[in-house]
This record gives structure tokens, sequence and C-alpha cells, in this order.
């Protein structure tokens, strides 16, 4: 990463030390990271399962080749990683022992389906421990980015049909579908944390302006008011700088299941 720039693993600092202190994994187990994004949190389950392995997948090729490139260059000896869709992929049954994600299982298309296949994955009692975004207007970075971008004394930039980073945020919908997908001993429960955006409000604006949302919310302006809501994306960033960088509120739920 360069100086001054921040990335994925960057902002979720805080949250991948909330995951690693839950999901208790033991030197001889078999790890299934979901959506491992360039496999920060795969290394580091592999780490700590030194006697057994860790597989990253993700549906982002050069995310993939990013996270292959950085464990060479760690020298570990443990990790794999699959271009892959966990909704789908043909996993063996029965060859992890726990299944963990980073903020990575917001999006399936069918999350009943695709946690089924992910329990197949896991041997019988195996775990899955997983982080997910709470409600949208609990997590101050995305209420404040929304009021930023919208038109002043406008209604806040509402994201058109797509993505949902916020579908797993209801607890009794976690628990119904991970049921439905054959799993127990569901439990949530609450983090909260900052997430961090930058050492500086320069890197803080390009690491925002990269958010399906804002670019979504750019695009439906017109030059002028495209900068408008540019220079009030700036004036909101620069308020949360501190000495460490600009953080932002968030809350999320460590959700931890069991494989009948």
């Amino acid at each position: 990463m360069r100086a001054g720039t921040v990335d994925y693993d960057a902002e979720l600092i805080r949250y991948s030390a909330a995951l690693r202190r839950a999901w208790a994994v033991q030197p001889h187990d078999r790890v299934l990271d979901v959506g491992c994004g360039t496999g920060q949190t795969t290394r580091e389950a592999a780490r700590l399962a030194f006697d057994g392995a860790a597989l990253g997948v993700d549906v982002s090729a050069p995310a993939i080749e990013r996270a292959r490139h950085r464990t060479r260059a760690e020298g570990l000896r443990n990790v794999t990683f699959e271009c892959a869709d966990a909704q789908v992929h043909g996993f063996a049954p029965g060859s992890f022992d726990v299944a963990v994600s980073r903020f990575g299982t917001m999006f399936f298309d069918d999350p009943v389906a695709a946690f089924a296949n992910i329990g197949r994955a896991l041997r019988p009692a195996g775990r899955l421990v997983m982080v997910v975004w709470q409600a949208a207007e609990r997590n101050e970075w995305e209420v404040a980015i929304r009021r930023a971008l919208a038109e002043p004394g406008g209604p806040a930039a509402v994201a058109e049909d797509g993505p949902d980073a916020f579908s797993l945020a209801d607890p009794a919908t976690v628990d119904a579908i991970l049921r439905a997908a054959g799993f127990a001993d569901i439990e949530l429960t609450g983090v909260e944390e900052p997430v961090h955006y930058g050492p500086d409000v320069t890197a803080a604006v390009e690491w925002v302006r990269g958010f399906a949302c804002t670019k979504e919310a750019l695009e439906c302006l017109d030059p002028a008011a495209a900068a408008s809501a540019l220079a009030r994306l700036r004036d909101t960033l620069a308020a949360r700088l501190s000495d460490e960088g600009v953080w932002f509120g968030s809350r999320a739920w460590l959700v931890t299941a069991q494989r009948r």
C-alpha cells in the first residue's frame, strides 16, 4: 500500500481483531475464509492453524492474485486461494473445521442456498464465525456519506437496486437463514468499532470516491452539483480527522453458529 493511501484491510483493522478473538482457530484446524479479498484474514488464520491449513475464496480475480503474491512474500506454506463463488463452489464435503468471513457474506443471491453450501463444506459440528454490518442507520459512515452527497435540504442519497451491504442486519433474518441452511447454536453479538478511512483527508476522499454508493450518487449529478457534493464530502471527512487519521463510528454483528 502506498504511503498516504488506505485499503480494505486498513479500513477494517479493528474488526479483524474482533474476528480473530472470536474464531478460536486451533493448530490443526482446516479453515475456510469466505470473501477473503486480498487474504489478510486467511493468512492470520493460517498462522494459528500452523499444523492445519487455510483456504481463501473470493469472486475477484485481482484480489486473489494479490492474496497469492502477499502470501508468497510472507513465506506461508499452509495457505491456498481460489477465485470462486462460495455460494455454489464444489467444496469437498466435511473438509473444514471452521468457516470465517469478514463482511464477505452479505451479497449472496440466495443466502439459504449459499450458507447451506458453506455448511456442507464443514465437518459435523464445524463452526461458522463471521462479522456483518448492523442496520445502515446505525453506521455513521453510511449515514454521513449519503448526507454529504445529497443536495442541501434534500433527502440523503439512496443506492439503486443492487448488492446490499446491510442484508444481514436483522438478527431474526440471520437466525432464520442459518437455521434453514442447517446451522444451530446461532448467536449474534453486537460489536462497535470505528472504521479507518485514511491517514489524512486527501487519502480518505480518494478511498470514499471508490465506493459504489459514491460513484452512483456522483454520476446522477451535473458537473457543478458533483463538485459541490465532493466539497461537502471533503468537509465531512475533515470533521472526523484526528491525529490517528480519519475514523467513522460503525456497528456490526459477530455471528457464530455450528453445523448440525
